[in-house]
């Protein structure tokens, strides 16, 4: 190797290298020869840190669910109204996804799935489990679950229309995308305090 690691941590280079490529070409269209090219170390470096690639594509969601769960918490924890709180929620969803590109189709591709995981699983369940307290005190049980689904589905889509140059051809900038989002997610959760009981 002509180039030497010079950061000091490794583990964590290599998780950054890992979720750029991830974002760039999907959990699947990697290699770690190729992470550790590009993080400048040798072929078997990351090996002593993650005993397969699997492992790694892990580590990054895991990183990934961290993350979103703190910025969606402190998004949310903004506002005393439940509205404003899932709205402002969903919109630091889409935001996170319009920067990092990846969010929750990388938490759950199918490889990661499984009791190997548990650190992702546990940091996943921080995730859905605020959002779905949040979505609990505005709509009946019944309906908490499906208002949670709809909310990530909306926050998602808005980010990737963003990402796949859909909204960009409108001349919308991440930070109008984000908007929009919100105010989707208030019009559904205000769409469910009239339909409940």
């Amino acid at each position: 190797m002509t180039g030497k690691y010079h950061h000091g941590d490794l583990r964590a280079e290599l998780v950054r290298v890992a979720l750029d490529l991830i974002a760039e070409r999907g959990p699947d269209g990697f290699s770690v020869a190729e992470i550790a090219r590009r993080a400048k170390v040798s072929p078997g470096a990351p090996y002593r840190h993650f005993p397969d690639r699997d492992s790694l594509v892990a580590a990054v969601a895991t990183q990934v669910a961290h993350q979103l769960a703190d910025e969606v918490e402190q998004a949310a924890g903004e506002h005393t109204d439940p509205v404003e709180g899932l709205a402002a929620a969903a919109g630091a969803y889409t935001g996170y996804l319009i920067r990092q590109r990846v969010g929750m189709d990388l938490i759950n591709t199918e490889i990661l799935q499984g009791p190997r995981y548990a650190d992702l699983h546990d940091q996943t369940r921080r995730l859905t489990d605020q959002l779905l307290l949040r979505t609990m005190q505005v709509a009946a049980p019944a309906d908490a679950l499906e208002l949670m689904e709809q909310l990530f589905t909306q926050a998602h889509g808005y980010g990737t229309f963003w990402l796949n140059g859909v909204f960009t051809k409108h001349g919308y900038t991440p930070a109008l995308v984000v908007r929009k989002s919100a105010q989707a997610a208030r019009l559904a959760v205000q769409g469910h305090l009239h339909t409940t009981p």
